[in-house]
């Protein structure tokens, strides 16, 4: 079956910065993405038992020891009406120490426990020399779609996606942590993509990754054009059920080789929300929306050699020889953010395909042709169906 395509591919150009190779959060060096998806039964609700339309994805900041070699980080709360385990931790100290998991809301504790048992594996001085990791897992409910009573991403499934890990491309839309995630009243789960700022402002690379669960249909916006108004009341063919009007959360994880402290890295985080607020999302009261944002340059020993520790860092003020107005490099780092998190969750929304899940709730696909015609209408030069 031929695979859904990305927004790029229809010709969608958003913003103006270039895209690096892949267009995904693994085109930062070392930077490596898994999932494994758990899709079983089909009909009635049996609490605990099923049907499952859920999973996690796997980020890891580098190939090596993240616990040994930290990465500058910092969680950044857009709304608080979810969770992010240790962001406190990670506020305190500017790092992260463990691959980062997104999964659905109730698999959060049994996904943390998972790489507990992975790291402790990997290093046995863990708990005895020195002190355990802390898990980075976030999460959005998979409720709709999704039995959640039975909690079942197990530790074999987490390893694997951290094991899996690969840099290539990223598998995207009902995949992983997305597996039974809606967006906008349409299926959505995993985009990705990423930017690469001009030389002179370093040639730094940015990458996003989200998993998108938000919005009403009626707020889609791709590319400026309001096409979920458009499409209010678009129906899938023989369908009469309007879709529930459920789902609002989101994870978006930033990824930079720019040399970037936390505090720098929370500057960009504030400007992921611009690139949500572009797609339509509001942050609403029972909306989980959090950043989570690293760079792959600054990293931090877990046992430094010198109480001493010397890093770069991203200038934030004019070059020498610039004269107002021109703009300091870490402008072009920020719309590097907002451009790749909003068409990371367009192509999150554009690569996810219709889902039927627990008491055969439905999640349609984006309709492609229908959409197409939508942009076009407002002077979009898209490609594909007519």
């Amino acid at each position: 079956m031929k695979s859904r395509p990305r927004a790029r591919d229809l010709g969608l150009a958003i913003g103006a910065l270039p895209p690096g190779p892949l267009n995904a959060l693994t085109d930062v060096p070392g930077v490596r993405v898994g999932h494994v998806t758990l899709i079983a039964g089909d009909g009635p609700l049996v609490p605990g038992v099923g049907p499952i339309r859920t999973g996690v994805t796997a980020i890891r900041p580098h190939p090596g020891d993240v616990f040994r070699e930290k990465v500058a980080a910092c969680v950044h709360r857009l709304n608080g009406f979810g969770e992010v385990t240790n962001s406190e931790q990670v506020r305190e100290m500017g790092v992260i120490e463990t691959p980062i998991l997104l999964t659905g809301t109730q698999n959060v504790p049994r996904v943390a426990d998972a790489v507990l048992d992975w790291a402790f594996a990997r290093d046995p001085e863990m708990g005895v020399t020195t002190w355990g990791p802390s898990p980075t897992v976030a999460e959005c409910s998979d409720q709709y779609l999704s039995d959640v009573r039975g909690r079942h991403v197990r530790a074999e499934q987490v390893i694997a996606a951290i094991e899996g890990a690969s840099s290539g491309p990223v598998a995207e839309g009902g995949v992983g942590g997305g597996t039974g995630m809606s967006c906008c009243e349409f299926k959505g789960g995993i985009g990705t993509s990423s930017r690469v700022v001009p030389a002179e402002a370093g040639g730094f690379t940015v990458g996003a990754l989200v998993m998108s669960n938000f919005g009403r249909r009626e707020h889609l916006v791709i590319d400026g054009v309001p096409v979920g108004r458009e499409l209010q009341d678009w129906n899938p063919p023989l369908s009469q059920v309007p879709p529930e009007r459920l789902g609002s959360s989101i994870i978006i994880v930033l990824a930079t080789d720019a040399p970037l402290d936390p505090r720098q890295l929370e500057r960009l985080s504030v400007r992921a929300g611009a690139g949500l607020a572009r797609t339509g999302g509001l942050y609403s009261t029972s909306s989980g929306d959090f950043v989570i944002a690293f760079s792959t340059t600054n990293r931090i020993p877990h046992v430094p050699e010198a109480p001493v520790l010397a890093y770069r860092q991203m200038a934030e003020s004019l070059l020498a020889g610039q004269n107002w107005p021109a703009a300091p490099a870490i402008n072009h780092l920020f719309q590097a953010v907002i451009e790749a998190t909003e068409e990371a969750i367009l192509n999150s929304l554009f690569a996810a395909e219709t889902m039927v899940g627990r008491d055969g709730h439905v999640r349609h696909a984006l309709p492609i042709d229908e959409t197409l015609g939508v942009l076009r209408r407002y002077g979009r030069d898209v490609r594909g169906p007519a």
